[in-house]
């Protein structure tokens, strides 16, 4: 019996009227991220490692990328399952592109994938409202 080993991937994309600085303060500092994901003792450096803390449980994560206001990456380990994370950010007239990836769902994980679709809008819905306060 032969894996499968395909996969799918959760991306959303979203234009916030927000400078590209804000959005990365947002992605990148840890008391910002708590506001708008989880609980986390995240660093933004290269092969840090970290979790994610919520009510239902945790998140294993290190990271894999960070590129300055550009890219941010990190591997995401829940319920068996490990995935990646993927942020990039783009500048545009009028604020920032961003655009999130979740990569790695195993195609007979529906109900994971189904679900990251459904939390990553949420997230970054919140994630909006905190950009929007900062200074």
């Amino acid at each position: 019996m032969t894996q499968n080993t395909e996969t799918r991937t959760v991306t959303i994309e979203r234009d916030m009227p927000h400078p590209l600085d804000k959005v990365w303060r947002a992605l990148t500092e840890g008391s910002l991220l708590e506001q708008w994901l989880m609980r986390n003792d995240f660093k933004p450096v290269v092969d840090h490692t970290f979790k994610f803390t919520a009510d239902w449980g945790s998140v294993d994560c290190r990271v894999i990328t960070v590129d300055p206001k550009t890219t941010l990456a990190y591997s995401w380990e829940a319920f068996g399952m490990a995935t990646v994370v993927t942020f990039t950010l783009t500048p545009t007239g009028n604020g920032t592109s961003l655009r999130m990836e979740q990569s790695g769902f195993p195609m007979e994980n529906d109900q994971a994938y189904k679900g990251a679709q459904y939390g990553w809008q949420k997230f970054l819905g919140a994630m909006e409202e905190v950009v929007a306060g900062l200074d």
